[in-house]
């Protein structure tokens, strides 16, 4: 009698704890499906996913290869019993990963009607009992040459930023699959679809979304004023002025604890791999236009009020800097004046000594424009002023290592517009020589473009790493 009750006890609490799983159902083709990764159930990229969030989920495999998001396609996914299977499962979670098929040339023809097919299975999802948490997913990177096959240009200029425009309009996350094995052709051996170890970066990408500590309840909206509201990717975000200047604030679709942010310093929307990529992540994006003042003292003013209004709307004290170029200046010469709010600096392919650019005598014909500015901004007038100026990043050592943040350079090293010699060499020898913090990665054979990288990881695990360290 005692043994039954004791089989009779683990069969409930096996039922009991089956249904406080949290479902997830995993939309998708073949990528999804694992096409050509033995032990597919194991080792798929929803399998992989089971294993990492353990038996408090119930991750399931709806995967069917071929099929197009399009209804109109050659193989609609609408039309599967796995999709039917999907919905009757009512779960809890819902990752959608379609798009590569329709990059097809036999399905271009109907792109037009993506996005509507698309807001369609969102809504059919949304209206299950179990309203689930619906993620759309970028698709992967093709490394098909065939233009009439899923080409990446297609993949990339027309099926992305209709992802983009839907999850926009339906206030949903999405997850830039795309970027994630786009410098590891290796994991993807018939250009399509990725074996194991690429399956894994999916999984964890997803993981990390599905574990992620979040503060819904915050919006930097609510204390902002008199903005425009406009679409940055898929994400919200408010345009408004400052003394005449240029100002934007993006929020991610879930902010992440302590209201972190990036503070994009110049050339806004430029390269944004990294922005989107921490957006993602529950990081704000914020810009507040001083071209092109250089980091001279009206520019460090500006950003002062500017990161007042950025403190009273609820983001974070520590700001997270990132300058291209020139605005790297920016970056400096404002964290040198506030050390205690910086949290860390990335910048790429950086101007930090203006002497040499464009203060340069040699680049008052080559940059024009740009050297007459410097001279404006600082009130110079002679070759002998330039010579003798020390409002660069590389003349405020002591003040930039004082804040005790952590930077990162990117370095192309053929860099044939700012000498990496003269501004990030020189910048790294004198941080560390004060005993500052500083990473160069360096680009072999990269020109001053393009900036940042197509899969930003250095750049947001960095980031992230020194976020979590204050």
């Amino acid at each position: 009698m005692r043994q039954v009750l004791f089989f009779l006890l683990i069969f409930f609490f096996c039922v009991q704890l089956s249904n406080a799983q949290v479902k997830v159902a995993c939309i998708g083709a073949s990528i999804t499906y694992g096409h050509g990764i033995q032990k597919r159930e194991t080792f798929s990229f929803p399998g992989q996913l089971q294993i990492l969030m353990g038996t408090g989920y119930q991750v399931s495999n709806y995967g069917v290869s071929g099929t197009t998001l399009l209804t109109n396609g050659d193989n609609p996914y609408v039309k599967t019993a796995q999709y039917q299977q999907a919905l009757k499962s009512n779960p809890d979670v819902v990752f959608i990963d379609l798009g590569g098929n329709d990059a097809k040339l036999i399905n271009r023809v109907h792109l037009n009607e993506y996005e509507g097919d698309y807001r369609k299975m969102i809504k059919a999802f949304q209206d299950l009992p179990s309203h689930p948490r619906v993620i759309l997913m970028l698709p992967m990177v093709s490394f098909v040459k065939d233009t009439t096959g899923i080409w990446d240009p297609v993949i990339v200029n027309r099926i992305a930023p209709k992802i983009r425009n839907v999850a926009y309009e339906t206030g949903l996350e999405v997850l830039d699959m795309h970027q994630l094995l786009i410098d590891h052709p290796e994991m993807v051996p018939d250009l399509i679809h990725p074996d194991v170890h690429g399956s894994a970066i999916l999984a964890m990408r997803m993981y990390e979304t599905l574990n992620a500590k979040k503060d819904e309840g915050f919006d930097v909206f609510k204390d902002l004023k008199d903005f425009t509201k406009e679409s940055f990717y898929g994400y919200d975000c408010a345009g408004f002025k400052l003394k005449g200047r240029d100002c934007k604030v993006v929020k991610p679709k879930w902010s992440a604890i302590g209201h972190p942010y990036i503070w994009r310093a110049r050339f806004w929307g430029h390269e944004p791999q990294a922005d989107i990529a921490l957006l993602e992540r529950g990081f704000h994006v914020v810009y507040c236009d001083a071209a092109e003042l250089l980091g001279n003292p009206e520019a460090i003013a500006l950003w002062d009020d500017f990161y007042a209004i950025l403190l009273k709307a609820g983001l974070s004290k520590k700001a997270a800097l990132e300058g291209m170029s020139r605005g790297a200046i920016y970056v400096y010469n404002w964290a040198a004046a506030n050390p205690s709010m910086v949290a860390c600096a990335y910048v790429d392919n950086p101007v930090l000594d203006m002497k040499t650019w464009p203060g340069a005598k040699e680049n008052a014909l080559k940059y024009k424009q740009e050297h007459d500015q410097f001279m404006k901004d600082y009130g110079l007038s002679t070759d002998e002023d330039v010579q003798n100026f020390r409002g660069s990043p590389i003349d405020k050592i002591a003040q930039i290592v004082n804040g005790k943040y952590p930077s990162l350079i990117l370095c192309a090293d053929a860099d044939e517009a700012v000498s990496p010699e003269t501004n990030t060499l020189a910048f790294e020898k004198k941080i560390k020589a004060a005993g500052g913090v500083i990473t160069v990665v360096h680009k072999p054979g990269f020109k001053h473009h393009p900036h940042s990288m197509p899969n930003p990881k250095v750049i947001v695990d960095f980031v992230l790493q020194s976020i979590s360290s204050h």
